[in-house]
């Protein structure tokens, strides 16, 4: 099966931190695989912008070198030269006079205008006051900006305020990566596209739903970073946050931006306060040679957690009663991002001698290999009674499409297509942060004030051992956490 390619209309993007990390290992790779499949058109330009002291030459020879690392694909040089053609680099000083007269000549008018904000949010404010003040940016300029999104409710609402100064909501594109999955995707039209689920999908036919998001990666070189933010405001505030929304939230009144935000903010906001006991935090231990997290971290005495599982609920009718259980953390057993939605016993079983506990699960894997798998109740094969098992229906993305995935774009490049076309679907709204923000605070500042301490766990585990006891209390288990 061949996707169909539609391309966008043709665009300026200007990448603030364009000689960053995330410009070389993903922005500019993924940009290329577009132009490659036909999607970007050939008249198209990026125009790098940072603090580097470099012409367009050298950029161009630095994002080459980037595309052959980072790119994973295999081209002909003719097809690499076009694309470099495309792009332009200015020294720009976010904070200064330099460079910004020059990127105004650049820039034409005429077409689709975006302004791609890779750096530190300290630097929104001073990047959009001069896009102003230099008429580079008008009402038709779309900004894209890269979480994190605050550190609380407090920043997130004045980093909103920031960006409100100089843009309306209709040119500001959050983009959360997770957001752009094949699979996060999936689960709108799995809900919503199918009669199968909906009239199941509730408080009448569901136990449980388990979001996990596990990586076998510590922090790394990223440890003084990421020691002032932990597993909850780096990934549950946001990336977990979403993927509860889409699972939970209500049927839009049609597939636009504001509709599908809209019921995701109602989510949010019906979202209870989690109790003490159905939080458990985590630091990954020392393991021989490799390193503890307060070793990454550089920091003995550090209580930011590495890992975290949680119990919530949602209050309202479709969700009363039935627990959300997300847990993400680093150096786990196996990469792996999964939704399960975990439906309730049969009331009564016909089967004479069959005890075992037989449940339909339905699992959406986000990564490593994107799919959706649910778990039926079959008669085992062969003779001699009726003995009952549990399969599951598999439909793995690249077996079942006959799709490459080396074809398949990736989230980053899917998202910054929405953002040359328009559409805002796929993006957090300023609302929709802040509420996130507003459940997230209280969770955090009780921690503090109990001075809780998180618990080791051991590196290629599933994480602390009370995080297992979150469930088993109540008579469930968490799935087995697989590539």
């Amino acid at each position: 099966m061949v996707s169909r390619v539609i391309p966008v209309e043709e665009f300026d993007l200007v990448i603030f931190g364009g000689t960053g990390d995330l410009a070389r290992r993903k922005i500019l790779p993924g940009l290329f695989r577009r132009f490659l499949s036909g999607q970007m058109p050939s008249g198209s330009r990026i125009i790098g912008a940072a603090r580097s002291d470099l012409d367009t030459d050298g950029y161009r020879q630095m994002i080459r070198a980037a595309i052959a690392e980072f790119g994973g694909v295999e081209k002909s040089d003719t097809k690499i030269e076009e694309f470099l053609a495309q792009l332009h680099y200015i020294p720009v000083d976010a904070k200064g006079e330099a460079g910004w007269k020059e990127l105004h000549d650049l820039i034409r008018f005429e077409v689709v205008n975006a302004f791609y904000f890779s750096v530190a949010p300290s630097l929104f404010g001073d990047l959009a006051e001069r896009l102003h003040t230099f008429n580079i940016a008008d009402n038709d300029s779309r900004v894209v900006v890269e979480k994190p999104f605050g550190r609380d409710l407090a920043t997130a609402q004045e980093l909103n305020d920031t960006l409100a100064e100089h843009f309306n909501e209709t040119q500001i594109y959050r983009i959360d990566h997770y957001l752009g999955k094949e699979t996060v995707q999936n689960l709108m039209a799995v809900r919503f596209g199918n009669m199968l689920f909906e009239p199941l999908w509730n408080n009448h036919y569901v136990d449980h739903i388990q979001i996990t998001v596990a990586e076998t990666v510590g922090v790394g070189g990223r440890g003084a970073y990421y020691d002032k933010s932990g597993a909850m405001r780096d990934m549950v505030q946001n990336h977990l946050m979403q993927l509860l929304c889409l699972i939970a939230m209500e049927a839009p009144s049609q597939f636009d931006a504001d509709a599908v935000r809209d019921e995701k903010l109602k989510v949010i906001r019906a979202l209870q306060g989690v109790e003490p006991h159905h939080i458990v935090r985590g630091q990954y231990d020392a393991k021989g040679d490799k390193a503890s997290y307060r070793q990454d971290a550089e920091d003995p005495k550090s209580f930011t957690e590495s890992f975290i599982a949680l119990r919530c609920e949602i209050a309202n009718w479709r969700w009363a009663g039935v627990p959300f259980y997300m847990r993400t953390g680093k150096k786990l057993k196996a990469r792996s991002s999964e939704i399960t939605v975990v439906f309730k016993d049969l009331g009564h079983s016909i089967f004479p001698g069959d005890e075992k506990r037989h449940r339909n699960i339905l699992s959406i894997q986000l990564q490593p290999n994107e799919g959706i798998q649910l778990q039926v109740t079959i008669k085992e094969p062969g003779p001699g009674g009726m003995r009952l098992i549990d399969v599951p229906l598999d439909m793995t993305f690249a077996d079942a499409l006959g799709l490459d995935a080396d074809d398949s774009p990736d989230a980053y490049e899917r998202l910054i297509m929405d953002v040359m076309r328009g559409n805002q679907t796929l993006f957090m709204r300023g609302d929709e942060v802040e509420a996130a923000w507003a459940w997230t605070d209280p969770i955090i500042e009780g921690w503090k004030a109990r001075s809780d301490v998180p618990k080791l766990y051991d590196q290629g585990s599933s994480g602390p051992e009370d995080a297992m006891a979150l469930m088993h209390r109540e008579d469930r288990r968490w799935r087995d956490i697989k590539e």
